[in-house]
């Protein structure tokens, strides 16, 4: 009997022995990547809100641009598409995150953006576009969720593969270093679907159509986007960190649509986006048995920015409402080129009809990477998500 006992504890110790040094070969072949910060990469798709600039290179995107002064009026590097009067939260987290060029990650429409160039990040992300195929055509030229994941699939995901297969084949000894070590460590990020209720189905109809029923239309929504989740991992992609909708009922534009003038935001708008950002948490929980081995983390950008305009002044904000930029262009959306602004971004939640100011952005991409609440980062924060 003692004998019996003897050779179990022997096989449970040479287990607990053989995981061990699996493990350890497994961080050790990863070791010595080329990742100086916490991640090897972080690749972007979505709307305006985290578009570092693609959209200059549409063509017939004109009319969601933000390539002009006074876009990037506080931006080391001036109006480069970004939507806003600085940073947006992709520029922000990628600063936490200790990527290199201070965290800014170049566009891939950009002809530059390949090579070395694309080796720590690519962004993909399209103003004015959203999760169904058709929000934002009517607004311009615009690269829907779906192209977007092409665009990865078909040109950067190649170049990345050949460059750092052929960097790593000694190293490795055989060992794939692409897919076993660099796609698991890079982060997917994606921030949409604000436009798909405000361009898609809270615009005007025309005679004799009707709108579909919100809770059909939000639970479609959020299986495309399951949809376009999975198909990233299937191509790879582990980590990934979602943006859910931010309180669009009370942007600048929105208000102004339906003529609100007091400090109030419009409900059904806001409804509609907890509602999505509700399902949103249900995908993040329910991935496991499609996606196993993914790892999530959901920034409620509502939530955090629901908590400045609660409690403005605790944030040092003393506008909540009313846009930084004083003249808007026809959409009531983008700030008129070389319009006048606000003298001090740093008081104002919104720079113009939709998006926030530099110092919002950057209030949002904290909260996320740090906060040990799982109301504003779910199921775990960025950080923790960037160490795993």
């Amino acid at each position: 009997m003692a004998t019996a006992k003897l050779v179990v504890a022997s096989l449970c110790l040479l287990l607990v022995l053989t995981q061990h040094e699996a493990a350890a070969a497994a961080s050790t072949s990863c070791h010595g990547g080329m990742a100086a910060g916490m991640v090897e990469a972080m690749f972007v798709f979505g709307s305006s809100l985290v578009d570092n600039g693609n959209n200059n290179f549409l063509n017939g995107s004109r009319a969601v641009r933000a390539d002009y002064l006074p876009y990037g009026v506080d931006f080391q590097l001036g109006p480069t598409g970004r939507f806003s009067n600085g940073r947006n939260t992709i520029d922000a987290l990628g600063e936490l995150l200790l990527l290199p060029a201070g965290g800014r990650i170049p566009t891939f429409a950009d002809p530059a953006t390949t090579g070395r160039a694309a080796l720590r990040g690519v962004n993909f992300a399209s103003g004015g576009s959203g999760i169904l195929d058709d929000t934002g055509k009517a607004t311009g030229e615009v690269l829907s969720l779906e192209q977007q994941i092409t665009n990865f699939e078909a040109v950067t995901l190649p170049d990345l593969r050949a460059q750092l297969q052929r960097a790593n084949d000694r190293k490795m000894k055989g060992h794939d270093f692409f897919d076993r070590c660099y796609m698991p460590k890079s982060l997917f990020v994606i921030g949409t679907g604000g436009n798909d209720y405000l361009l898609n189905y809270f615009r005007p109809r025309n005679s004799g159509e009707t709108r579909p029923d919100l809770s059909d239309f939000t639970r479609a929504l959020v299986a495309r986007l399951s949809a376009h989740l999975q198909r990233l991992y299937a191509l790879g992609a582990r980590k990934f960190v979602i943006f859910s909708i931010q309180p669009i009922g009370c942007s600048p534009v929105v208000r102004a649509s339906l003529n609100v003038t007091a400090a109030a935001c419009v409900k059904p708008v806001n409804a509609a986006a907890l509602l999505f950002n509700s399902e949103l948490r249900s995908l993040v929980d329910a991935a496991g048995p499609s996606m196993p081995g993914a790892s999530f983390s959901m920034i409620d950008s509502y939530k955090i920015t629901m908590d400045v305009l609660d409690h403005p002044m605790k944030h040092g904000i003393t506008e909540t409402y009313k846009p930084c930029c004083s003249e808007m262009g026809p959409s009531g959306v983008l700030c008129r080129k070389g319009g006048p602004i606000c003298s001090d971004r740093t008081e104002y939640l919104f720079f113009d009809g939709l998006h926030p100011t530099d110092v919002v952005n950057a209030r949002i991409a904290r909260k996320g990477y740090g906060s040990a609440s799982p109301e504003e980062a779910y199921p775990i924060n960025v950080k923790k998500l960037a160490m795993l």
